[in-house]
């Protein structure tokens, strides 16, 4: 499918794609921030709640819990009981609960009750790898990470800007190429892209204001 092709311009694709999702909901973290949840803190424990969850159950679970508990103290006083029965909607959520509550402990004893902007510190609590990292630095911070999920992954290879068979490797394939200017962009854009025009199964190819120069890889049939 990707015979006949323009040359694949990202400052038009992103352009494009921010025009195409305007209808759509924001990616939960990026919604939560402009909802007041914006905090280093705040927007770990939303996204560890966003693992394997619904944008749509992340959104009402992570309010939940965050309007009992938005700062490590607090949510060290709650207890991993409390935690786990305001966050019982999401996937995993008995196993999310403790490790909320021990990254809160450790935030507390370690670091005085205020998480660092510091990619090595928020690797090193516990269960929190590089996309939850990149997105609390990104959302959080303003400072420029990109963050994969299944979406960015799934699209930027699917426009064939990247090849990579595994988000880890499509993160470093975009950190290669992609103008960092994008690089917080990439997340908040391809989450609602991916999820209601670049979909997973029969993307909306006929319609995608990108189809002139996607090479649409991997895509065997499309709406």
């Amino acid at each position: 499918m990707a015979m006949d092709k323009e040359p694949f311009d990202i400052d038009r694709a992103m352009r494009l794609v921010s025009e195409a999702v305007r209808p759509y909901p924001k990616a939960a973290l990026f919604e939560l921030a402009e909802a007041g949840f914006g905090a280093p803190f705040q927007q770990l424990v939303a996204c560890i709640i966003s693992i394997r969850t619904l944008d749509e159950v992340t959104l009402v679970t992570a309010r939940r819990l965050l309007e009992a508990a938005n700062t490590p103290e607090a949510m060290a006083a709650l207890g991993p009981d409390a935690i786990d029965d305001l966050i019982r909607p999401c996937t995993f959520h008995e196993a999310k609960a403790p490790q909320i509550h021990a990254i809160a402990r450790a935030i507390l004893r370690d670091y005085g009750g205020s998480l660092p902007c510091n990619e090595e510190v928020l690797r090193s609590l516990q269960g929190v790898g590089p996309k939850c990292a990149h997105l609390v630095l990104g959302i959080a911070c303003g400072e420029p990470f990109i963050s994969v999920d299944v979406h960015v992954h799934r699209v930027t290879n699917r426009w064939g800007y990247v090849a990579a068979s595994r988000p880890e490797a499509t993160m470093q394939a975009l950190e290669g190429r992609l103008p960092r200017a994008y690089w917080i962009d990439i997340n908040r854009l391809l989450v609602p892209f991916g999820k209601h025009v670049c979909t997973g199964r029969l993307p909306r190819c006929s319609t995608c204001p990108l189809l002139s120069m996607c090479r649409q890889v991997g895509v065997t049939a499309h709406r």
